[in-house]
């Protein structure tokens, strides 16, 4: 349950300023609003608010925002799912695992495609002027050329 969460807390964030986020933004709204008009619009407006603040936010606070976004939306979504009786949130469960397109075992790990899942820790560490990521695409380490004109 809460990987899922984390898990909409995320694509909340991810999807701002893509084409997926009016789709995203209206199906998660159904979905927080449980058949409540009221309470689906006031989840729209905090979608809303959500994507103005990170439109808003300077290249400086941009990771500050993002991960305080996705932490307000995986707290909405885990309050949502925790007052559900056990039936109704192992259907609320697989609806939004739909929604997100996720499909996460009871107590497992998944990723969509592209991703990399992980259940556990991970630890990684960089040391004595090299570079470490999860996945860091093509990388050179070193010094970069002076500039100036070509020598030689």
């Amino acid at each position: 349950m809460t990987a899922l969460a984390a898990v909409g807390g995320t694509a909340v964030v991810q999807a701002v300023s893509t084409d997926a986020w009016t789709e995203l933004r209206h199906r998660l709204g159904r979905w927080l609003g449980r058949g409540n008009s009221q309470r689906e619009n006031a989840v729209l407006e905090r979608l809303d608010q959500t994507a103005g603040e990170l439109g808003a936010a300077g290249p400086a606070e941009l990771e500050r925002v993002r991960i305080r976004q996705e932490a307000a939306w995986q707290t909405r979504i885990e309050t949502l799912l925790e007052s559900l009786d056990d039936t109704e949130r192992a259907q609320a469960v697989e609806q939004l695992s739909v929604l997100l397109g996720q499909r996460i075992a009871q107590g497992g790990v998944s990723a969509s495609q592209g991703g990399q899942a992980v259940r556990g820790n991970v630890d990684i560490r960089a040391g004595h002027g090299s570079a470490a990521a999860w996945n860091m695409g093509s990388v050179t380490l070193g010094n970069p050329p002076q500039p100036g004109p070509p020598q030689g």
